[in-house]
C-alpha cells in the first residue's frame, strides 16, 4: 500500500473530505453513536453488536449491517501493515464517547502503534467551534500536521472512562474533569454528560431547558427551524439531527404553533421559571452507557448526580 498509516474519522462526510484531499492512508469510518443507549465494555462483542442493534432500531428506527460493521472493523485485526494510527474525532461529547470506545478496543486488541490524535474545536481567527468537515482544506492540514500525541497514560485514562461509562456510577467520572491529559475538550465533555441527566430541581437536562429559552428568546419558526438553531448553538454536545429532532418532540407539552412561530404555553413558562420539578412528565426512556436517564438526577448545588428515589 501507498501509505503505512490507518486512519480513524468520525464519519463519512470527513472520510470523502480526506480523500478527496489526497491524505494517504487506509481509513476506517466509524459510524456509531455511543453517547445514547446502553454499552459494554467489550465493543467487539456479540452482546455488544445485539445491543446496539436493538437499540437504534427501536430509538431511532435504524436498521444496523451487521456484516458491513463487522467488516470495516476487521481491519483492527490486521494492523502489522500500519506504522502509526491517526484518531479524527472533534472537540463534543458524540465525538469524545466514540473515541473512548475506539481506543479502548485498540487497547484490549493489544495495538502497539505510535497513536495521534487531530481533534478540531477552537481554530484561530474562528469565532465558533468548528467540526473537523467544516475546516477549510489549509486548516484541516494544519490540524493533521499538529497532531497530538497520544501517551500510554492517555490511553489509559481514556480506558478507565469508558469502564466507568459502562457502568452504574458516573459521579465517578467527576475527579477526571480536572485531570490533564492530551485531550483538550475532554474535561468539557464530562461536564456536559453529567448536565445530561434531570436537573433535581426541574426535571429538565441542560440542552432541553437551553431548547425552551431559545423558543423564548428567538422568533422560532417552526419544529425544523429550532432544530437549526440548537444544532447551531448546542455547545459541547455535537449531537445530530435524529437527536435533537427526538428531544424537541419529548418537549412538545411545553410549547405550541401559533401562526408562523413556536411559543412556549403555560407549562413552558412555568418551566422556564423553575415553579416545579417536570421529572414524572418527562418520562422519555434513555440509557448512557451502564445508567438509565431516569434514574438519576444532576443537583448544580452539589455538583453531582444524585439517584432518583
Amino acid at each position: 500500500m501507498a501509505s503505512k498509516i490507518l486512519h480513524i474519522t468520525n464519519g463519512n462526510n470527513l472520510t470523502d473530505y480526506l480523500k478527496d484531499l489526497k491524505i494517504k492512508g487506509h481509513f476506517l469510518t466509524w459510524q456509531e453513536m455511543l453517547c445514547e443507549g446502553p454499552t459494554t465494555e467489550q465493543v467487539v462483542s456479540e452482546e455488544f453488536f445485539n445491543l446496539r442493534k436493538e437499540f437504534l432500531l427501536n430509538f431511532y428506527d435504524i436498521e444496523i449491517n451487521e456484516d458491513e460493521l463487522k467488516d470495516e472493523l476487521d481491519i483492527l485485526n490486521h494492523t502489522d501493515q500500519f506504522d502509526e494510527i491517526i484518531l479524527w474525532f472533534e472537540y463534543d461529547l458524540f465525538c469524545h464517547i466514540n473515541l473512548m470506545a475506539v481506543i479502548n478496543i485498540l487497547k484490549n486488541k493489544k495495538i502497539d502503534l505510535p497513536l495521534f490524535l487531530v481533534c478540531s474545536g477552537r481554530i484561530k481567527g474562528e469565532k465558533d467551534l468548528k467540526a473537523l468537515a467544516d475546516l477549510k482544506p489549509d486548516q484541516l492540514r494544519k490540524l493533521y500536521q499538529d497532531k497530538i500525541a497520544i501517551t500510554e497514560a492517555d490511553t489509559s485514562l481514556m480506558g478507565s472512562l469508558w469502564r466507568i461509562y459502562c457502568g452504574k456510577d458516573h459521579n465517578l467520572l467527576k475527579p477526571f474533569i480536572v485531570q490533564k491529559s492530551s485531550f483538550p475538550y475532554l474535561s468539557n465533555c464530562l461536564k456536559a454528560h453529567l448536565e445530561r441527566f434531570p436537573d433535581y430541581r426541574t426535571g429538565f437536562s441542560t440542552l432541553e431547558m437551553h431548547t425552551l429559552h431559545m423558543i423564548l428568546d428567538h422568533n422560532i419558526k417552526s419544529k425544523r427551524h429550532l432544530m437549526g438553531y440548537i444544532l447551531n448553538f448546542q455547545g459541547y454536545y455535537g449531537f445530530g439531527d435524529l437527536q435533537i429532532n427526538r428531544m424537541i418532540d419529548s418537549l412538545e407539552m411545553f410549547y405550541v404553533q401559533e401562526a408562523e412561530q413556536l411559543v412556549l404555553n403555560r407549562k413552558g413558562h412555568e418551566a422556564i421559571l423553575g415553579q416545579r420539578d417536570f421529572s414524572s412528565e418527562l418520562t422519555a426512556p434513555m440509557i448512557f452507557g451502564g445508567v438509565k436517564k431516569l434514574d438519576f438526577k444532576f443537583s448544580k448545588i452539589q455538583n453531582k448526580l444524585i439517584k432518583t428515589t
